[in-house]
């Protein structure tokens, strides 16, 4: 004997009345028309209500257990549902089952599409109007914070980016995500920074490359370094080596938490001169005595 019903809920024929119940909410919510929009979400939709009317009704279900679906004409209950589709399956079922019929709210071709469970689904109180996204923003703007642009269903809007924000933090939008009647969801987004050629962050703190003229690494002095707040200029001591590193304080990534910005570290590079491009006594000086 086929349990073509148990079937198109995903359910073993011993299921109880819960785990019935559960399975219908679960496939109404991802079947619902309203929702998807596969063609074929509609005609799944009312397999789904059609076999939860049923097996929802203890005396239905006895019923059903009985005579299987010898009841459909042999059929399998899916391939009746199909059959009907045009005709108006509620009174057919109901003819079959007897009883009232199967509940109110709207009608997809003569069959009720929301059938009744503890006060009926029209409300739609549990389904997930919420919608899951990534977005990836610029390494700065990760940094800074600002405004970025997001598209979504056709709509484009910005949203604010909080200075610090950390890769794969998520951010929610109040208002953004998928629509039923007068509720609306929200969006979930996944933050991916995108990453920057000449930065690389660690935590709160951030690390790039800083050119030092070989006379400044030998002597001393002072170079012009853009950070991405401004330009500073940073004092560098006699003889500083390649590589070696220079601490500028706050100039880091805001701690959202603390308020307190990292700092960013200046790795030295230092730049040496082309020998074609440098005086001749120097040049032979340099090669006598180095």
């Amino acid at each position: 004997m086929s349990d073509s019903l148990y079937e198109t809920l995903g359910v073993e024929k011993n299921a109880s009345a819960d785990e019935i119940k559960k399975a219908y909410r679960r496939l109404a919510r991802k079947y619902h028309p309203d929702i998807n929009k596969d063609p074929e979400a509609e005609n799944k939709f009312k397999e789904i209500n059609a076999a939860y009317e049923i097996l929802s009704d203890a005396s239905k279900r006895a019923q059903y257990d009985r005579h299987g679906d010898s009841m459909f004409g042999g059929q399998n209950f899916q391939d009746f549902a199909h059959a009907h589709s045009g005709a108006n399956l509620d009174e057919i079922l109901r003819n079959i089952f007897g009883g009232g019929g199967f509940g109110g709210g709207s009608s997809f071709g003569g069959f009720s599409s929301f059938g009744g469970f503890g006060g009926g689904f029209d409300q739609f109180d549990e389904i997930d109007l919420d919608v899951n996204a990534k977005i990836t923003i610029p390494f700065n703007v990760a940094v800074l914070g600002g405004k970025h642009s997001v598209s979504y269903a056709g709509e484009s809007f910005d949203i604010k980016i909080p200075a610090g924000i950390r890769q794969n933090e998520k951010m929610r939008i109040k208002k953004k995500g998928k629509k039923y009647q007068s509720k609306q969801g929200d969006l979930f987004l996944t933050v991916e920074i995108a990453p920057s050629p000449l930065y690389s962050r660690d935590g709160d703190d951030l690390e790039k490359e800083m050119d030092i003229p070989l006379k400044v690494a030998l002597f001393g002095g002072s170079v012009p370094v853009e950070t991405l707040e401004k330009e500073i200029k940073l004092k560098v001591g006699k003889n500083t080596k390649p590589g070696q590193r220079f601490r500028v304080k706050g100039y880091g990534v805001v701690n959202r938490k603390s308020g307190i910005k990292g700092d960013l570290y200046l790795k030295a590079n230092i730049i040496l001169p082309e020998v074609e491009s440098m005086d001749k006594k120097l040049v032979e000086a340099l090669e006598k005595y180095l």
